[in-house]
């Protein structure tokens, strides 16, 4: 027959428990104070590097992708403020909100052309033909760093995912999954016509068409009603290279 612990016992067993507790959190203050002192350490040699390389953070787009995710790793947002030690030693803040604004322009000049959805690509293209002469070359990192503070200014910019392409959206149209089914399907030429959507999606006639007209009448398609066939295609700028010559004839 099992006998119950004393009153001695139990004080004994909380105390261990209380002891284990104790340890525990002694230990566990001194990991978050080792890492804090890490993070610092960090910092400080982050800060250092930038000094040491400001001048290829500044001009090369693939070295300065890589000082964004070394910062990442530790805490530090260099396009948090365009004021402080990041923006007087390598001006970045400033860059990238020029980089917004001149993004911003192109989304407004080509949206009667695209309905305001450009593809990534071709919106960096425009932004390097702008800034022929610039000092600092542009990459698509360059570009998707700029749009997320535009994003978080509350702007309604956002890149999406379609296929294998990103597009950059600068309107608030919601595009539902059949929308970017289609906008998918179109990217092999750059238009569709509602048979081929029809046969390869296994849709409706009613479906396809209802999709197709949703789109033209959000301006993010256009109609071609001239061909022999009699089959009307529809259009998609935003992932056709037709974009690329009208939107820089527009700019």
């Amino acid at each position: 027959m099992r006998r119950r612990p004393g009153i001695g016992g139990l004080q004994t067993a909380a105390a261990a428990r209380d002891s284990y507790r104790l340890l525990g959190e002694n230990v566990a203050k001194l990991r978050t104070d080792l890492m804090k002192e890490q993070l610092s350490t960090f910092r400080s040699q982050l800060e250092d590097f930038a000094r040491k390389h400001k001048n290829d953070i500044r001009k090369n787009p693939a070295f300065r992708s890589q000082f964004h995710e070394m910062c990442a790793k530790v805490g530090v947002d260099p396009l948090a403020s365009n004021k402080g030690f990041w923006a007087e030693l390598l001006g970045i803040g400033d860059f990238y909100y020029e980089l917004g604004v001149q993004i911003v322009d192109i989304c407004l000049a080509t949206r009667p052309i695209n309905g305001g959805l450009i593809n990534l690509e071709e919106l960096c293209k425009i932004l390097r033909q702008r800034r022929k002469g610039a000092r600092e070359a542009v990459s698509e990192d360059d570009c998707l760093r700029a749009i997320s503070k535009l994003k978080v200014l509350g702007s309604g910019f956002e890149v999406i995912t379609v296929g294998k392409r990103k597009l950059v959206r600068s309107v608030p149209t919601e595009l539902k999954k059949d929308h970017n089914e289609i906008l998918e399907l179109s990217q092999a030429q750059g238009f569709v016509t509602v048979e081929e959507v029809e046969r390869r999606l296994s849709w409706t006639t009613g479906r396809a068409t209802d999709a197709l007209e949703t789109l033209l009448d959000e301006g993010l398609a256009m109609i071609d009603d001239g061909h022999r066939d009699g089959k009307r295609r529809y259009w998609f700028p935003c992932v056709s290279s037709v974009s690329s010559f009208v939107a820089s004839e527009t700019l």
